[in-house]
């Protein structure tokens, strides 16, 4: 069985390997998990539980080409979303507020917003969003006015069609006749000539 000096060394190196740290801070670190460890097998409580503390200020988290988490102080992300999610368990809205974040600032790095803002506008994503939005409006305001039917967004940019004509019943099909055989290629071909 391993010894406590051993479970706070592989705790410490665990910690260590997402997190950069100096050899002083890898050696507090060991004295402190290896006292805590100690603590627990004596059946005491733990002493100095002290609130984490983000290892970067939120200022200098939200980098122009990256994006550092203040939970576990990983960074080189492009957005935080999917790891907040994956390691942390944690919804963006959860975050922001545990860090007194604006709920208007992205989770994302300052240059992946900038080509994703500049993606939708070369694919014309803002007119389309403007076009729903009329057409909400226009559903809002028909419904104010209490119209039956609301206009669809489909149907409210393409022009209205004609109205459907009714289809006529078709009368039953007689049986075909028997045709008579077609003349021999070659007998057909001389009597062109001729």
């Amino acid at each position: 069985m391993a010894t406590l000096v051993e479970i706070a060394a592989q705790l410490v190196s665990s910690h260590a390997s997402s997190t950069p740290m100096t050899s002083d801070e890898l050696l507090a670190e060991i004295a402190k998990v290896h006292a805590a460890l100690k603590n627990l097998e004596a059946g005491q409580a733990i002493e100095g539980v002290e609130e984490t503390r983000p290892s970067v200020s939120v200022k200098e988290a939200f980098k122009k080409n990256e994006v550092v988490c203040l939970l576990c102080g990983k960074g080189g992300f492009k957005t935080l979303a999917r790891h907040l999610s994956t390691a942390h368990q944690m919804k963006p809205g959860a975050y922001k507020k545990q860090f007194g974040i604006s709920s208007k600032q992205a989770l994302s790095a300052k240059s992946y917003s900038e080509a994703r803002r500049k993606m939708a506008q070369d694919r014309g994503l803002a007119d389309n969003l403007a076009k729903a939005r009329e057409v909400r409006m226009a559903n809002i305001e028909a419904k104010k006015e209490g119209v039956a039917k609301p206009v669809k967004a489909a149907k409210a940019a393409k022009p209205a069609k004609a109205p459907a004509v009714a289809k006529v019943a078709k009368a039953p099909k007689a049986p075909k006749a028997a045709k008579a055989p077609k003349a021999a290629p070659k007998a057909a071909a001389s009597k062109a000539k001729k």
